[in-house]
């Protein structure tokens, strides 16, 4: 069995689509260990004498139907009385102890994949701030932030997959670093094959950040770090950028990187693609 929670506070001001990114950053979990979700439990802090309850019925639906889209039921919750709106699950998954996946089982000469583009850290500050409109988050954006990773992770166990991880709040370098340590392999990344989201580089340009570059940026640099290539800062920042809801990064032999990319295209995981790959060298990354 493989048990998680995690929740967070609101990356956009619409309560279904609030719910069902909170309930894909909560189930993906279970995915990036190769497990299934089996049942959930809603965790909730909700201001009820400041915000209308009609809200948190919209948080809750649109958790409930992101839950039975993954084909897991929900069983239950816990609600709080909080200053803050905050909204996640409790996830219970199921996975056979012989297939379990870890962040710390990459090895050499693998391809490292990434299913989802980064961004969402930036995109969400930017629509807060007024730099970005709603409407262009909600139409280019929001579909594949709340989109599942089960079906990423259903492809991937096809092939011979060493070592997966969500990409989440400590932006794709930290969790590159967390791969190259605990799996003592050298991370050679591509910067420039990595998708970002439409507008999230252009906000950077225009000054917008979050509140975690800095610490994401602290912590990758405790690590080894070699940045081979000259980039612009807002191409740097997006290296550190926190995700919400963000895509697996899987790691399988460099022959069956090819076939799997096939098959996350025909699955309508059209941003998939290889990022970079890893050695046997010193364990840490070298953006290239």
């Amino acid at each position: 069995m493989i048990n998680t929670v995690d929740f967070i506070t609101p990356p956009v001001d619409d309560p279904y689509w609030f719910g069902q990114i909170a309930a894909a950053n909560s189930i993906s979990d279970v995915y990036s260990m190769g497990g299934r979700p089996l049942t959930a439990l809603n965790v909730v802090m909700f201001p009820a004498k400041k915000l209308d309850m009609g809200i948190l019925r919209e948080i809750l639906r649109g958790g409930h139907d992101k839950t039975v889209e993954a084909g897991a039921s929900l069983v239950g919750g816990h609600t709080v009385d909080d200053e803050e709106p905050k909204y996640g699950l409790c996830v219970n998954g199921i996975v056979h102890p012989d297939r379990i996946i870890t962040n710390a089982g990459s090895r050499p000469g693998d391809a490292l994949i990434l299913t989802k583009p980064i961004g969402s850290g930036v995109l969400f500050n930017a629509v807060r701030s007024g730099r970005l409109p709603y409407a262009e988050l909600e139409r280019d954006i929001l579909p594949s932030i709340a989109a599942l990773n089960g079906p990423a992770m259903e492809a991937a166990l096809q092939f011979n997959l060493h070592a997966c991880t969500d990409i989440t709040g400590f932006g794709i370098l930290g969790h590159l670093q967390e791969v190259a340590h605990g799996s003592n392999v050298q991370v050679i990344l591509n910067q420039r094959s990595i998708p970002f989201y439409p507008h999230a580089l252009d906000m950077y340009r225009k000054g917008e950040s979050t509140g975690s570059n800095k610490a994401n940026r602290a912590m990758v640099a405790k690590g080894n770090l070699e940045m081979r290539i000259v980039l612009h800062k807002a191409e740097e920042e997006m290296l550190y950028d926190p995700q919400t809801s963000g895509g697996l990064l899987l790691s399988l032999p460099n022959a069956e990187a090819d076939a799997l990319l096939q098959v996350l295209h025909d699955s309508g995981i059209g941003s998939a693609v290889k990022i970079g790959e890893t050695t046997s060298e010193a364990a840490g990354i070298i953006v290239e």
